[in-house]
């Protein structure tokens, strides 16, 4: 992604070569000023000028528009990898589409998730979710942010919708740097068995207990349905006796 400053910079040092010129990838523009090289070098420093003073937003519709700005990674002209100050960034990939230029906060998002400022980029991502909540390269990075800052559970939840609305580089998953608190954690084993989805919130264990038979009963259809499901899993032997138990501490915490 070309940056302005440093546009500002080779139109001041290097404009009479058209060096920014072939930087932003106009390449006629700056073989132009070679030829106009004895005037060349006022017009760099008119550039200079112009690219000092223009609007962060305005220089990236004009000369970044083309580019992917998603610090994501392409694998067969999907995916790419890209490096940014602190090392590594989120890696599903796709290129800028209309959808990414009507969301401003995903690419904001973006961008202060590259200079590392992950609470501004976690409140950016969340804001580009209620534009367009079925993003997928969004869920994917908000996932990794919140790995970053150890916010498991909402990490997990995300992973877990990236993957149902279509995400299958799974191998990312496996060896993302951003990613590695995630995969230290317990629960990561049973994530990866489930076919990187989350388990059913399990409340089987304390229904059975007897310690827990006064309790009120469950009227949320939902849950009804979960426990439905999961008992569905343990007879057919899918799910073990300590997986239950797992289930009912996320349950009572």
């Amino acid at each position: 992604m070309k940056n302005k400053t440093l546009a500002g910079l080779l139109a001041l040092f290097f404009g009479a070569l058209g060096i920014h010129r072939f930087y932003l990838g106009q390449t006629g523009l700056g073989i132009l000023y070679i030829f106009l090289i004895g005037i060349s070098f006022i017009l760099g420093i008119i550039d200079a000028i112009y690219f000092f003073n223009m609007d962060e937003d305005e220089f990236n519709r004009k000369y970044n528009s083309k580019e992917e700005v998603n610090p994501l990674d392409r694998r067969s002209q999907h995916y790419t990898r890209a490096n940014t100050q602190r090392g590594k960034t989120p890696t599903h990939k796709s290129a800028v589409s209309g959808r990414d230029t009507q969301n401003p906060y995903k690419i904001n998002g973006i961008k202060k998730y590259k200079e590392f400022d992950l609470e501004g980029a976690i409140a950016d991502f969340k804001k580009g979710l209620e534009i367009h909540p079925k993003d997928i390269s969004l869920h994917f990075n908000i996932a990794c942010a919140y790995s970053l800052t150890e916010q498991v559970e909402k990490a997990y939840a995300h992973l877990d919708k990236a993957v149902s609305l279509g995400f299958n580089d799974f191998e990312r998953i496996k060896t993302h740097d951003d990613l590695a608190y995630v995969r230290i954690q317990d629960q990561f084993d049973d994530f990866l068995k489930n076919g990187f989805r989350l388990q059913p919130v399990s409340v089987v264990e304390s229904l059975a207990s007897n310690e827990k038979a006064n309790e009120e009963p469950i009227q949320d259809d939902l849950l009804l349905s979960q426990l439905r499901r999961l008992s569905e899993l343990r007879d057919r032997g899918l799910l073990s006796d300590q997986e239950f138990i797992i289930e009912k501490k996320k349950l009572t915490r």
